[in-house]
């Protein structure tokens, strides 16, 4: 096969994986949204403007990691000791949730980033 067609055929196949993970990617984000929502996380928390202004989240895709976001939704107490943040009340855990709807948050969360 001449080395061209090698390079086109690894470009085109490479296109088509990045498309399908971006599709995946926003179907992750779209639940991730439906999972904020369905656990009421504006009472403490806000975004664009919408919930508990005490506790934006605008910005914290550009702030944590993704690690760091799912160890504030698994385990606050100890994320908050590290952040020494002091809020009151206290963050509670979300560890039961099942591990598809804390990844989907995760990558909610980590999708906010001021533009």
């Amino acid at each position: 096969m001449p080395r061209s067609l090698v390079t086109v055929a690894a470009v085109a196949l490479a296109l088509g994986l990045s498309t399908f993970t971006f599709a995946d990617d926003a179907k992750k984000i779209e639940r991730g949204k439906a999972v904020y929502a369905e656990q009421k996380c504006k009472m403490c928390h806000s975004i664009g403007g919408v919930g508990n202004a005490k506790g934006p989240l605008d910005d914290c895709g550009a702030k944590l990691s993704a690690a760091d976001i799912k160890q504030w939704i698994v385990d606050a107490k100890t994320m908050a000791a590290k952040a020494k943040a002091e809020r009151k009340p206290a963050m509670k855990s979300y560890k039961d949730l099942p591990a598809e709807d804390i990844d989907a948050l995760v990558a909610y969360l980590g999708s906010l980033k001021k533009k």
